[in-house]
């Protein structure tokens, strides 16, 4: 494919994962407020395990409106994962041999599970980090979390973490690709670790540092898994070559 076929299958996948995020974000839209109840549960239990008041304000008049639509659009985001996830995957088809290709629906289906399970991981982990840092709070003091802030940070966290459980699976993909060896991902394994403790103690306050090797684990995990994948297929990528070159020209 030239430059200017690249460019247009990239916006045809761009646009598809575009209207799939959007029609995602009209059903989130509805469910803003059932998700928004769910969110302020830890402030909920902050306010009667601490004993203290705590409580969520909107500090503008177009605050919750703002609010709603951003809800909206996470939601869409998390609900059209497995449109977006095939279209990432699909961009990269043409450069995958015949029988290449018959792995991208596993890695689609791999890589699905593993968006939601990240998901799952950051919702999980985020009551847990809210707690422990407001727990710092003086105890006669009040504890008021600015609407927008707090959105930001819990479902940030959500997201980034499901985002990081995919990467693996792209790891795998460009090595099925040709475009990085596993002697090349097992060479980075220092670095990859180094990224993946930065990127959990970003996506986990510092002070926390049992949420963040509990997000950190699995990642490392995976990041050695996708090497053993990538190492196997190498491994007869390299047979396969070696017979071609020994077997008689015709």
């Amino acid at each position: 494919m030239s430059l200017g076929q690249h460019l247009l299958e990239l916006r045809k996948r761009l646009f598809i994962s575009a209207a799939a995020i959007a029609v995602g974000a009209i059903i989130g839209f509805l469910l803003a407020g059932f998700i928004w109840d769910a969110l302020r549960e830890p402030v909920v239990t902050i306010a009667t395990a601490q004993n203290r008041t705590a409580e969520i304000n909107y500090p503008t008049i177009t605050g919750a409106f703002d609010l709603k639509l951003q809800i909206a659009f996470y939601v869409g985001l998390i609900i059209s994962s497995p449109v977006w996830l095939y279209q990432i995957f699909a961009f990269f088809l043409p450069a995958l041999t015949l029988t290449e290709k018959r792995y991208t629906f596993g890695f689609l289906f791999t890589a699905i599970p593993l968006f939601f399970a990240g998901c799952f991981a950051g919702w999980y982990v985020m009551p847990h980090v809210v707690e422990l840092m407001t727990s710092f709070v003086p105890q006669q003091d009040v504890s008021y979390f600015d609407a927008k802030y707090y959105f930001d940070f819990v479902l940030k966290l959500v997201v980034a973490i499901g985002v990081a459980f995919v990467l693996p699976v792209f790891l795998v993909l460009l090595n099925f690709a040709r475009v990085i060896s596993a002697k090349a991902i097992i060479g980075s394994w220092r670095w990859a670790i180094l990224v993946i403790c930065l990127f959990t103690a970003i996506a986990t306050p510092a002070a926390d540092v049992f949420s963040m090797f509990l997000l950190a684990l699995p990642m490392v995990v995976l990041y050695f898994t996708a090497y053993g994948v990538a190492w196997l297929h190498d491994r007869r990528m390299n047979r396969r070559d070696a017979a071609l070159a020994a077997a008689p020209a015709v």
